[in-house]
């Protein structure tokens, strides 16, 4: 009985070992580029999942800048932060902060996040 235990304490130990080094070798390019190559990376690899690689939209909208013209950008940074309930829009509170929220959607709305050509 007490093998068991042991041995499934080890197990959990061994998977929490490599969920962590996992973890670190998928964030070890972000913690390498400047915060906002990190940022204009990750819209244009995450967000661009869905909203086109190129931004022009697919499961969701285009993200070009006149695609958003009629949107301010605090109600842009208003859709990343919160989502859209009902779509497959996710809200990103919990990734991304406050300022880098607002980074993106001023860049989106400028049209400054391209993929490159």
């Amino acid at each position: 009985m007490a093998t068991n235990r042991i041995h499934s304490a080890g197990l959990v130990a061994g998977l929490q070992q490599r969920v962590i080094f996992s973890v670190l070798i998928l964030l070890a390019p972000l913690v390498s580029a400047e915060p906002q190559e990190q940022l204009a990376n990750l819209v244009l690899q995450d967000c661009g999942s869905c909203h086109g690689m190129t931004l022009k939209g697919g499961l969701g909208p285009p993200l070009r800048a006149e695609d958003l013209a009629r949107l301010p950008a605090p109600a842009i940074a208003a859709i990343i932060r919160d989502g859209v309930p009902g779509t497959a829009m996710p809200p990103w509170r919990a990734l991304l902060s406050d300022q880098e929220i607002r980074w993106i959607s001023e860049q989106l709305k400028a049209g400054a996040l391209v993929a490159p050509q």
